[in-house]
């Protein structure tokens, strides 16, 4: 059997990083994938080769003993090792070849023991157990909008591109399973899930808490000493906030189910309000006389 150079697969470097050999394999896996190239024999067994080169090399657990295996393979063969069902079977039914199948036994990346089978000389273990594909991960951008609102998403997987709905009230760094989009399984097992890490950009107006919304507002001053109402504009749209008399700045507004929605169930957070006292750039002759009666008047009741 042919020692199989997964480095010269993926066309990287013994010595690249594993952000290196991940993005050697995304390159080859949409070049290759058989989605784009249906009905192509050739690029569908490229596409398998780069799968089981990343299967080894994209954990770093399995690739340093593939490493140690590399560096002493020569030492095996020429003391009867090569004789594991002779060379050049090509492809098993798991879709791997014979040496990663002999090697790894059908684990996906999940490590050897070289005592495993080694012990007879004269064959190796083929393992015909159903497994699991791995996961695929990505990341999407959202608005807080976005996010409150609801949104759709196109995800390239390799040039299968689907769709998918990401319900209103994610929250940041939240991570969706959309079940079977991940890579394939072995000997009939189930595909692997799609991770999807949600990223929520920094909002200018609002901040998050949890599920409540805060923002700022402005209120002129007559309207925080007289009160009266105000328009404030929301993730939902205008609403009319009143203001009570007398109303203190830094004060907080308590907008009971304006805030964010809860995820994947009825109700939403509030929003909050923190008064901003606004005084005006201006004040006439007129305005300057009442202010200082009304500070004279203050001064004598405290007086009293």
């Amino acid at each position: 059997m042919d020692y199989k150079d997964y480095y010269k697969v993926l066309g990287v470097e013994r010595s690249a990083s594993q952000d290196e050999i991940k993005k050697a394999y995304r390159k080859l896996a949409v070049k290759y994938h058989p989605d784009k190239n249906p009905d192509d024999k050739v690029a569908e067994e490229k596409f398998k080769e780069i799968s089981e080169a990343y299967q080894v090399l994209g954990n770093a657990d399995t690739r340093k003993k593939y490493d140690e295996l590399g560096a002493n393979w020569k030492q095996y063969e020429n003391s009867g090792f090569s004789g594991f069902g002779g060379g050049g079977q090509g492809f098993n039914a798991s879709g791997f070849s014979d040496f990663f199948d002999m090697f790894f036994g059908g684990q996906g990346g999940a490590g050897f023991d070289i005592r495993d089978f080694m012990g007879g000389m004269g064959g190796g273990r083929r393992s015909t157990r159903p497994a699991k594909g791995s996961d695929l991960n990505a990341t999407i951008n959202m608005t807080l909008l976005e996010a409150y609102q609801g949104s759709q998403r196109m995800i390239d997987l390799g040039g299968n591109t689907i769709k998918i709905t990401i319900k209103p009230g994610v929250r940041d760094g939240q991570v969706l399973r959309i079940k079977g989009k991940g890579n394939p399984g072995r000997n009939g097992g189930d595909n692997g899930d799609l991770l999807i890490k949600v990223s929520i950009t920094n909002d200018h107006v609002y901040q998050r808490d949890g599920d409540d919304l805060i923002r700022n507002i402005n209120v002129d001053v007559y309207t925080a000493i007289l009160g009266g109402k105000i328009t404030v504009t929301t993730l939902k749209g205008d609403v009319n906030v009143p203001i009570k008399p007398q109303t203190q700045n830094n004060s907080t507004l308590r907008l009971k189910g304006m805030g964010m929605p809860h995820y994947d169930k009825e109700g939403a957070g509030a929003l909050l309000l923190k008064v901003q006292l606004l005084l005006p750039e201006h004040f006439s002759q007129k305005e300057l006389e009442l202010i200082k009666e009304a500070k004279e008047l203050k001064s004598e009741n405290l007086k009293t």
